[in-house]
């Protein structure tokens, strides 16, 4: 869902080396241009579909 609505993420965003949660976090923060926070909300609002 997160692919969809922004468009220049891709596969490759969302790999997780060594279940490293808080690298792809902060990869996502800095592509995406949003703040961890702000992150945190889009992630909220999309599990609720």
């Amino acid at each position: 869902m997160l692919k969809r609505r922004f468009d220049i993420l891709t596969d490759a965003d969302f790999v997780l080396e060594d279940d490293d949660r808080e690298t792809m976090f902060n990869q996502l923060s800095s592509k995406l241009n949003k703040s961890r926070s702000e992150l945190e909300i889009l992630l909220a609002e999309l599990q609720r579909y």
